[in-house]
């Protein structure tokens, strides 16, 4: 695996543009194309494999966690659990997550996190880099059938949402999550599906029908919102889930919200000790490790995260989690590329791995500012 400089397209920002790729230049530079990863078949076949092992053990910890009633452990809100059980009972589809890993190319693969429920620079993985690669490097491929997963994925949907509308969702002013959301919303017209784009913030509750609606007061049949369902439930309307008679279809499922939380990497270090893909983790205390990373059990984009490297803080993150709780895992260097710490975000889509994005930072810790650089295969 290299990281190779390459000077930028001749008006790279206005074909990143007519992508509707708005967000390009958060802090500065947040698209990175005056450089890029070069990985051979052998470290695609490598993370193909890793993905693909990970996701099945955390479906495996799913069922431990429902098994064994670890909800309180995990501090799941008591009235999810019910939504979680009746997702997980019938089966509710869930297509999409992000593994982020640390790999070089040379060493195995590990597991930092799994980005389960919310993950976001989907758009900038199956399409943006598509592109730059079809522009700069037509004759040589990329480790990224995202799109192609994802449209397959909805077209086989079309059934189980039984004709109805699909409502896509995000809170406002997040340029980010309404490009990924619209995005999705795009990939499922093209399925067959017919969608409409909501506000998170404008779903409403009528209580006569007992029904989830629109701003313009249309029925929710089915949703898909990249809002975490830890924050959902604690809101107003979206208590109302438990008592909607028309048992509204979400996604991601509730299920996922067990593996957006992260309790579930002690859980699945006591599960698979063995996996060479996994690395030591625990509830409540570091035990004998010397160099950890201490997470909250709810935190997003490296917020409130603190680096331990023999028993003193090396590096940590501001930010408003935390209060829940922490664990421990054990402490992994990024693999370093001139100044570069990059870290892996592999995809799966409908269960299984379809690509990556690499991205890097000047910080041990990766956040959502972190920049987004392309790859090839070569």
């Amino acid at each position: 695996m290299k990281r190779i400089t390459i000077a930028p397209r001749d008006n790279y920002v206005e074909k990143l543009e007519k992508l509707s790729f708005e967000f390009h230049s958060l802090d500065n530079k947040y698209w990175n194309e005056s450089a890029y990863y070069q990985l051979n078949m052998d470290q695609v076949n490598e993370l193909e494999k890793c993905t693909n092992e990970l996701f099945q053990m955390c479906l495996t910890a799913v069922q431990h966690v429902i098994d064994n009633n670890l909800f309180e452990k995990l501090y799941i809100n008591p009235e999810l659990i019910p939504l979680i059980k009746r997702s997980w009972d019938n089966e509710e589809p869930s297509f999409y997550g992000r593994f982020d890993l640390s790999y070089d190319g040379v060493n195995v693969p590990k597991m930092l996190e799994f980005n389960a429920d919310t993950p976001t620079s989907l758009y900038e993985g199956a399409v943006v880099q598509w592109h730059w690669l079809n522009d700069v490097f037509p004759d040589s491929d990329q480790f990224n059938s995202i799109h192609e997963r994802l449209l397959n994925y909805f077209k086989g949907c079309v059934e189980y949402f039984d004709g109805q509308v699909v409502h896509f969702a995000c809170i406002g002013d997040n340029i980010e999550d309404f490009t990924t959301v619209e995005y999705l919303r795009d990939v499922a017209y093209q399925a067959g599906l017919n969608t409409q784009f909501v506000y998170m913030e404008d779903i409403g509750w009528n209580r006569f029908t007992k029904r989830f609606v629109d701003s313009d007061n249309h029925p929710i049949d089915n949703i898909f919102k990249l809002y975490p369902w830890e924050w959902l439930i604690e809101e107003e309307f979206g208590k109302n889930i438990l008592v909607d008679s028309h048992q509204t279809k979400w996604i991601e499922p509730a299920w996922k919200a067990i593996l957006s939380n992260k309790g579930i990497l002690p859980i699945l270090w006591e599960l698979f000790p063995n996996s060479p893909y996994l690395l030591p983790a625990y509830f409540d205390s570091p035990m004998d490790l010397k160099d950890y990373v201490e997470k909250p059990i709810y935190s997003r984009e490296g917020a409130n995260v603190a680096i331990y490297k023999d028993g003193d803080v090396k590096e940590h993150t501001e930010g408003d989690y935390g209060e829940e709780g922490y664990i421990y895992q054990q402490y992994v260097a990024l693999p370093n590329f001139d100044g570069n710490n990059a870290v892996i975000g592999s995809w799966v889509i409908d269960g299984e791995s379809a690509g990556i994005g690499v991205r890097e930072s000047d910080s041990l810790i990766t956040n959502n500012l972190s920049r987004f650089v392309p790859h090839i295969i070569k």
